[in-house]
């Protein structure tokens, strides 16, 4: 009898797992697609941005314009990926489906104009947003909406980093600190794989990072990274908190008149990069308009960028994302640990590529706390001959940057120091 019932287990799982399949299909080429158009589009603003460096003088004027584009067909969109978020955990008013095209537009208008942020936020509600239309068009209950907007976030990350196996365990991991349920896991993979699939069929290539220092254990490194990723923890509690804060303190100044928070962003920022004397730090920060130039690419190469620029990019980021301009945090992060593995690795005579790719993966962990997805990122982005190192760096960077994260939306499950 028992053998018999395991028999039907085994065909109720397979009907469950061609349920999903289905459903991965349209999740995966509704995201893949946005995700590929959206990545398409940035690099055009990027490139006109370069060509036009006049067009930040705009960018107070851009703040204006998102601001009452949200407030006028915005409504509980502007909560972005906290909003998809908040409907996994409870289930209310759902992800309304303008949430797609507000948010690609106007993290295009933000890169345009010289704003300083990510793609991943845009990618993740997107694809959220679409998850959610699609969930209403097949009718599903709201214990499948869940898991449908779980695959809507690992499509959208998978497909905006090339990392489909990152983007399932992080639409996981993301959603409440030290606790994974894996009742999505297979869903969340289909959807990221195909969406990355899609996104790749339509022309998009990501960028290559290279790792050449020779695979080895060596403890004395294996220390140097504890160190590093103690750095990288505290880096990504920085950021965190830095953004909450602008967020929270611009809310309260321009209570009454909240169209002027973006303008004084966008001031700030103007201000900033005078001070900074270059405009690498505007905008995404893969590749700058010198190749030579600051830039995540550059991190991985000796006397690539400056020994602050890690906090010059976590400033001008925190200002852009905090005083309500729209796109993604990630992609900063990348690029503040980048900067940051480059310098501790001059100071302490460290593989200068090594220690770049492990603040690119560990400051992330710890903003996110996300340090499972973020090991594996290593693994699809560097290869897999430095596990030990990636994984070293990023637990260590998920206890010490605290419990505070980038998003809001984030539970805590159990504490980092073990209390449930």
């Amino acid at each position: 009898m028992k053998n018999l019932l395991r028999n039907f287990e085994q065909i109720f799982v397979a009907k469950h797992l061609l349920f999903w399949t289905l459903i991965a299909v349209p999740v995966a080429l509704a995201a893949g697609s946005a995700v590929a158009l959206f990545l398409w589009l940035l690099d055009l603003v990027t490139v006109f941005r370069w060509q036009h460096e006049w067009l930040l003088y705009l960018l107070p004027l851009a703040g204006v314009v998102i601001h009452f584009l949200y407030k006028l067909a915005g409504k509980n969109a502007e909560a972005g990926n906290n909003l998809i978020m908040d409907e996994i955990h409870q289930p209310g008013g759902g992800v309304p489906a303008r949430m797609a095209p507000l948010v690609l537009a106007t993290t295009l208008i933000t890169h345009l104009f010289g704003g300083s942020a990510g793609r991943e936020g845009t990618a993740v509600q997107m694809g959220g947003s679409l998850a959610q239309l699609l969930g209403r068009w097949f009718r599903l209950k709201p214990g499948d909406i869940r898991i449908i907007l779980m695959m809507g976030i690992a499509a959208g990350f998978g497909a905006v980093f090339g990392t489909p196996l990152t983007g399932a365990v992080f639409a996981l991991e993301v959603l409440a600190i030290g606790r994974i349920k894996y009742n999505a896991l297979l869903p969340c993979l289909m959807a990221s794989l195909f969406a990355d699939i899609v996104c790749n069929a339509w022309g998009i290539h990501h960028t290559h990072y290279d790792i050449q220092f020779p695979a080895s254990l060596d403890y004395l490194l294996l220390l140097k990274v504890i160190v590093a990723g103690v750095a990288f923890g505290l880096a990504g509690n920085l950021f965190a908190v830095a953004t909450h804060r602008i967020k929270k303190l611009g809310n309260s100044v321009f209570k009454t008149q909240q169209w002027l928070m973006p303008v004084t962003g966008g001031c700030v920022v103007i201000l900033l990069f005078f001070l900074a004397g270059t405009g690498d730090y505007l905008g995404l920060g893969v590749t700058s308009k010198d190749p030579g130039g600051i830039s995540i690419v550059n991190a991985f190469r000796p006397e690539g960028v400056a020994d602050w620029s890690w906090l010059w990019k976590l400033v001008f980021t925190a200002v852009t994302l905090g005083m309500g301009f729209k796109g993604g945090e990630v992609t900063p992060l990348f690029f503040i640990g980048a900067a940051l593995g480059h310098t501790i690795a001059v100071y302490t005579g460290a593989p200068v590529d090594l220690f770049a790719g492990l603040g690119f993966i560990a400051v992330f962990a710890g903003a996110t706390n996300t340090p499972i997805a973020c090991t594996l990122m290593g693994v699809e982005l560097f290869g897999a001959d430095h596990v030990l190192y990636f994984s070293v760096a990023c637990f260590t960077a998920y206890y010490f940057s605290g419990h505070a994260g980038i998003y809001a939306a984030q539970r805590t499950a159990v504490s980092k120091l073990g209390e449930e």
